[in-house]
């Protein structure tokens, strides 16, 4: 069978323990080998490869030895639980070993887990995968991830529960990072909580997030929330090569603590309260843009956030850079009346 989109996030988060086969495929070798360490974890465990349940093959070898694909899957193992067999850079000339494989799968024996660069609808071995009924093919592709997919792997790393507006600055940064590195920052997205109990929120996010230039852009965000709309157009243009959706996530930081000091009553107070706390010049600045905007023009202010957060997570191509420029200065405007 054929999975996509949906179903085939899905299946890679919580695998069929029954399937016979997965071929997953694409252009982008780090973006699969990625997808295949998962779903070799969500069927047969972490440990695998050190209980010897898991068989690593060389797509070009099954040339020479067809069998030894068959051979693999049939093998009983040592200690027990699931087993699967990894053929890596499969390609065609594995596909005469995959196929006697496939046919001669049986309940208990190890799932063929198989990688591949990107192939086409003709290519023969994704026919075969998609043609049996045990069997699956999913392509993997430079796509950027959705909402389903960055849910599962925060579910993956265990940090799942988060918030939607949480989890929509985490979906923000998956796009803006490449697989590599986004995987890594839920590594330490997960060891930064561990040992909390609390549900994830916005400055978990901040503490771990790659750095980008905070102080510049913190500083871009102040000159908006003052209203000084040419000096932050200057100031946004010498951040060069800020990232729009670190900008975006910060704002929507800023302005959030900016409408709790403003609904609180006394600002100062509330923001020596806020988490993290805001002291010295900073705060007393801070406070005097909560005031200056008052509630209801923040709460304005935080849906303008919103929609370009919604622009920059859409599939559709926008430019970023402009797009959260002319935010930025809409909300300065605003400040001004």
């Amino acid at each position: 069978m054929k999975l996509s989109g949906r179903d085939a996030a899905r299946f890679l988060a919580r695998p069929d323990p029954g399937i016979a086969g997965i071929l997953l495929y694409g252009a982008d070798a780090m973006r699969v080998a990625l997808k295949r360490k998962a779903l070799v974890e969500a069927l047969v465990g972490p440990k695998a490869a050190d209980e010897m349940r898991l068989t690593r093959l060389a797509g070009a070898d099954l040339r020479r030895d067809p069998a030894a694909l068959v051979d693999a899957v049939k093998a009983v193992g040592f200690f027990p639980g699931p087993r699967a067999v990894l053929v890596e850079d499969a390609g065609e000339p594995a596909l005469a070993a995959v196929k006697a494989a496939l046919e001669d799968w049986a309940a208990g024996d190890a799932a063929i887990v198989a990688t591949a660069g990107n192939l086409g609808a003709g290519s023969g071995l994704r026919k075969a995968f998609e043609a049996a009924k045990t069997a699956a093919a999913i392509g993997v592709y430079a796509d950027p991830p959705d909402r389903a997919e960055v849910e599962a792997a925060l579910a993956a790393a265990g940090l799942a529960g988060a918030g939607r507006e949480v989890t929509g600055e985490i979906e923000l940064l998956a796009r803006a990072l490449d697989p590599g590195d986004f995987a890594q920052f839920l590594e330490k997205l997960a060891l930064y909580k561990h040992g909390d109990a609390g549900p994830l929120v916005s400055d978990d996010v901040a503490a771990v997030a790659p750095p980008s230039g905070e102080a510049e852009i913190d500083e871009v965000l102040m000159l908006a929330a003052d209203g000084d709309a040419r000096g932050l157009a200057r100031a946004f243009r010498d951040l060069g090569g800020g990232s729009a959706t670190s900008v975006t996530i910060a704002a929507a930081r800023y302005f959030r603590t900016l409408h709790a000091a403003a609904a609180a009553g006394d600002p100062e107070a509330a923001l020596s309260r806020a988490r993290p706390p805001v002291f010295g010049p900073r705060r007393s600045r801070m406070a005097g843009q909560a005031r200056a905007f008052g509630r209801e023009r923040l709460e304005t202010a935080l849906g303008l956030v919103m929609e370009a957060e919604l622009a920059l997570r859409s599939s559709r191509p926008v430019p970023a850079s402009a797009l959260v420029e002319r935010l930025l200065i809409r909300i300065a405007m605003l400040r001004r009346g």
